[in-house]
């Protein structure tokens, strides 16, 4: 089967914490990424169709006190319930660094 995704993914293990409206944030961990979106897994149903904020931490450089995290939003757009898998759309992002 030829890959037909516009983007390129990108194997990705990272620690996601999302954050959804009048909701606590929710922990998860990213499973791929690429410039469009990302595929994460997370232990709660998350809502095909729900707009999300999602930060996702990078580890920290050798030596360095800053922690780099990605702030993205976009939308849920695909969710495999027996996987736990959600995929998500990348509409805006920003990076965040902070004092580890």
């Amino acid at each position: 089967m030829t890959e037909q995704r516009k983007n390129q993914r990108y194997d990705l293990r990272l620690p996601c914490e999302i954050q959804r409206q009048a909701k606590p944030p929710l922990p998860a961990e990213t499973r791929n990424m690429s410039s469009s979106g990302v595929l994460f897994t997370s232990p709660e149903h998350v809502s095909v169709g729900e707009t999300i904020e999602y930060f996702v931490t990078f580890p920290q450089a050798p030596n360095s006190s800053i922690e780099v995290r990605l702030r993205c939003v976009g939308k849920v757009i695909r969710a495999q319930e027996r996987t736990s898998c959600y995929a998500a759309s990348l509409e805006r992002y920003e990076f965040l660094r902070e004092p580890a």
